[in-house]
């Protein structure tokens, strides 16, 4: 008994580390390491915490690069459907961006960037994506003024396509506007087309305005149609700006 207490003594350390990586040896065989890799998750935790913050930093990087690299080829496409059209490449108009619009004159105007030292004049006719949107009213050598067709002092001698009878248009502070006509039947149909008058000393024949929605031959001593403008005016970032001089007036109010 003693000498077996001696022995115990001496290899009790050995024998159980012996024991102890048996067991360890059988415990990870029969969970597949599942304890062990815990365990080094939760050894290294401080150090993985910084390696996910920089990860959601590079996420977010590159997120962020992609939706630039998305917008700047919304905005080239844009841009060149504009740069294509005959009137710019004949160097009769030009392409400019749109830099500034006013909260309480959202349909009123709107700021170009571009101004004299770019050939831009008062009287100018401005267009965009879809028709008319307006004529430049200010000018400065780098940025320009636009009295858009939407503001209720606007006023445009028109045309319906189909018919050929004639109107005035008025802004109604909206993507709407009013014709009034001058005959008691204009034969103005929903879906009839609007554009600029033969007549109108401000603005070249033939430009398109927008589509009737509605008339109103209620009042037959001055009957009316509602038209839905063609142009977004209110989600315009490009506008085409005509160079010629034959439309570059300085008077801002137009008349058939």
């Amino acid at each position: 008994m003693y000498s077996l207490n001696r022995w115990w003594d001496r290899y009790r350390l050995q024998l159980s580390l012996a024991l102890l990586g048996l067991a360890t040896a059988w415990f990870m065989r029969h969970t597949h390491s599942a304890g062990l890799i815990e365990l080094y998750r939760l050894i290294t935790l401080p150090f993985q915490a910084d390696q996910t913050q920089q990860e959601r930093l590079i996420n977010a990087r590159t997120w962020e690069l992609e939706q630039q690299l998305a917008e700047l080829e919304i905005q080239n496409q844009k841009l060149q459907a504009l740069i294509d059209q005959p009137i710019v490449a004949q160097g009769k108009g030009t392409v400019v961006p749109v830099i500034g619009r006013s909260a309480d004159h959202w349909w009123q105007q709107m700021t170009l960037g571009r101004g004299r030292q770019d050939g831009l004049k008062i009287g100018a006719v401005v267009t965009a994506p879809g028709g008319l949107v307006g004529r430049i009213t200010q000018v400065s050598d780098h940025t320009s003024r636009v009295l858009l067709i939407s503001d209720p002092t606007s006023r445009i001698g028109v045309t319906i396509s189909r018919s050929r009878r004639m109107g005035v248009l008025r802004g109604q502070a909206g993507d709407r506007a009013i014709i009034e006509f001058y005959e008691k039947d204009p034969d103005a149909r929903p879906g009839d087309g609007i554009v600029t008058s033969s007549l109108s000393s401000l603005f070249p024949p033939g430009l398109l305005i927008g589509r009737v929605e509605s008339v109103d031959l209620t009042k037959t001593s001055n009957p009316h149609a509602i038209v839905k403008l063609s142009a977004p005016v209110s989600d315009i970032e490009w506008v085409t700006v005509y160079l010629d001089d034959q439309t570059s007036k300085s008077v801002v109010s137009d008349s058939p």
